[in-house]
C-alpha cells in the first residue's frame, strides 16, 4: 500500500521577533507518524498569515519572496521522499535526517563555500584570474557578515538558505555594504555559482534563485571624441613621465587594451600574419582571445619606446594603474579636457571611434575580447546618443528650409 506523505507549516504561537514577527515552523507527516522539523527561519506577521493555505496572504514582494521560500522546502522534502519512496529503508527520521543534513558531510553553507574556493585555487593563473578569486572571497566574507547582522548567527543551514534569504542579502549588499546596482549583482552571482556547486553535489535540493532574476543594468561607458584624442596627441610634454603616459593611453585608443593588458604586453605577442603586424594575445580578465592588427600610429608608439633588454620582455616602460590615471588627470587639465580622464576609457574611446567608423560590431567584439556581443553593443547606443544629438543640433540650423516647406518651427 502507497504511503502517504505531507509537509505543513504553521506559526510559532508564544514567540515574536523585534520586529513583532512569528517564526514559521515546519512539520511532516508519512502515514500514521509525525515529526516537527522546527523552525524555517522564515518570519511572518501574524495578521498576514493563513492557516488555511499556510502561506503568507498578499501579493507583495514580501509575500511572494517568502511562499516561493516555504514552496522551496516543500520541494525539497518531496524530492527526499519520491527518492526513498520505494524503498525499504523509508521511514520518517530518514526523511528528517536527509533533510536537515545529519546524514551528510556538510549541514551548513559556509562550509561548501570554502571548499569552493579551495576547488577553484588550483585554477588561478589559468582558467580564472587572482581579482575573479579575490571576488568570491569578498563575497564569502559579505555574506558571513550578514548572517551575524541579520539573523545574528555565524553560519546558516542548507535547508535554510531559502530565496528570503537570498533577497535580504541583496538588501544588505544595496544598504550596507553600498555600491551600483552591477556590483551587487555580480556578487549575487557568484553566490549563485557556489550555490549551484553545492545543488550539482546534492548539498543543496533546491534552487534559492529559482525566483531571482539577476540582470545587469546598461551603463554609459565614458570616451573621449575624436577631438579630444587629436588634442592629447598633438600636445608635447617635457616632462618624461606625462609624455610615456600620453603614448601610453593612445596606444590603447588606437587598440582597446586594457591597462592591465598593456602592462603584460611583451614582443612575443606581436606577430606578422601576411605583411600584417598583429597583436595576438589573450584579455587577463576573461582569458578570451584578443586579436589586434596594429595600425601606424601604435606601431610608432612601439618603435619610440623600443628595448629588446627591457626586463620580462615588456613592450613599455609601464608604471602602476593608480600612477598613470593620476597622470593622466594632470594631462587633461592640460589639454582642456573636462572628463575624467582615466586608461579604462581609452579602452571605450577605441571601441566607440571603431563603431562609428562603420567597422562590424562583430569585429570589434573580437578585438576587445568580449565575452558576450551584448558588452559590444552599448557602445554603439553610445554612438547612437552621439547621433542623435548631432541631428538636433542639425535641426537647429535648418529654419530657412522649414519655412521653405511651410513648416511651422517649434
Amino acid at each position: 500500500m502507497k504511503t502517504t506523505f505531507k509537509v505543513s507549516y504553521y506559526l510559532r504561537s508564544n514567540y515574536e521577533n523585534k520586529e513583532g514577527k512569528s517564526p514559521v515552523m515546519l512539520r511532516i507527516y508519512l502515514g500514521g507518524e509525525k515529526a516537527n522539523l522546527g523552525s524555517t527561519k522564515i518570519f511572518v506577521d501574524k495578521s498576514k498569515w493563513s492557516n488555511k493555505t499556510s502561506r503568507m496572504i498578499g501579493r507583495t514582494a514580501e509575500a511572494l519572496s517568502i511562499n516561493a521560500s516555504i514552496d522551496a522546502l516543500t520541494t525539497t522534502l518531496m524530492q527526499i521522499y519520491r527518492k526513498y519512496e520505494t524503498s525499504e529503508e523509508l521511514s520518517i527520521d530518514l526523511i528528517r535526517s536527509v533533510f536537515l543534513g545529519t546524514d551528510k558531510e556538510y549541514t551548513t553553507f559556509l562550509p561548501v563555500f570554502d571548499k569552493y574556493i579551495d576547488s577553484i585555487t588550483q585554477q588561478v593563473g589559468k582558467t580564472l584570474t587572482k581579482g575573479t578569486f579575490y571576488k568570491y572571497k569578498v563575497v564569502r566574507q559579505n555574506f558571513q557578515d550578514f548572517l551575524q547582522a541579520k539573523y545574528h548567527r555565524k553560519d546558516i543551514g542548507l535547508t535554510e538558505l531559502t530565496s528570503a534569504v537570498v533577497q535580504d542579502f541583496e538588501l544588505y549588499l544595496t544598504s550596507v555594504v553600498g555600491g551600483v546596482h552591477n556590483t551587487t549583482t555580480k556578487k549575487l552571482r557568484n553566490l549563485k555559482t557556489v550555490v549551484n556547486y553545492a545543488r550539482n553535489r546534492g548539498l543543496i535540493m533546491h534552487d534559492p534563485f529559482a525566483n531571482h532574476k539577476l540582470r545587469y543594468e546598461l551603463v554609459d561607458r565614458g570616451y573621449l571624441t575624436e577631438e579630444e584624442v587629436l588634442r592629447i596627441m598633438k600636445k608635447h610634454f617635457d616632462i618624461e613621465r606625462l609624455e610615456l603616459v600620453k603614448n601610453i593611453f593612445i596606444f590603447s585608443c588606437f587598440t582597446g587594451l586594457a591597462y592591465i593588458d598593456v602592462y603584460n604586453l611583451t614582443y612575443d605577442k606581436i606577430v606578422t600574419v601576411e605583411d600584417r603586424q598583429w597583436l595576438i594575445t589573450k584579455r587577463y580578465k576573461t582569458s578570451v582571445d584578443e586579436n589586434v592588427m596594429l595600425l601606424d600610429i601604435p606601431l610608432a608608439i612601439i618603435r619610440k619606446y623600443y628595448d629588446i633588454n627591457r626586463k620580462g620582455g615588456k613592450v613599455f616602460p609601464m608604471m602602476s594603474n593608480q600612477r598613470i590615471n593620476s597622470y593622466l588627470k594632470e594631462i587633461a587639465d592640460l589639454c582642456g579636457i573636462k572628463k575624467n580622464l582615466t586608461f579604462h576609457m581609452a579602452r571605450h574611446t577605441f571601441a566607440t571611434m571603431s563603431i562609428s567608423k562603420g567597422v562590424p560590431m562583430e569585429s570589434v567584439s573580437r578585438m576587445l575580447g568580449h565575452t558576450n556581443i551584448r558588452i559590444t553593443q552599448i557602445y554603439a547606443r553610445i554612438t547612437n546618443k552621439k547621433v542623435e544629438r548631432d541631428m538636433e543640433e542639425l535641426a537647429g540650423k535648418l529654419d530657412k528650409f522649414k519655412v521653405a516647406m511651410g513648416i511651422n518651427s517649434k
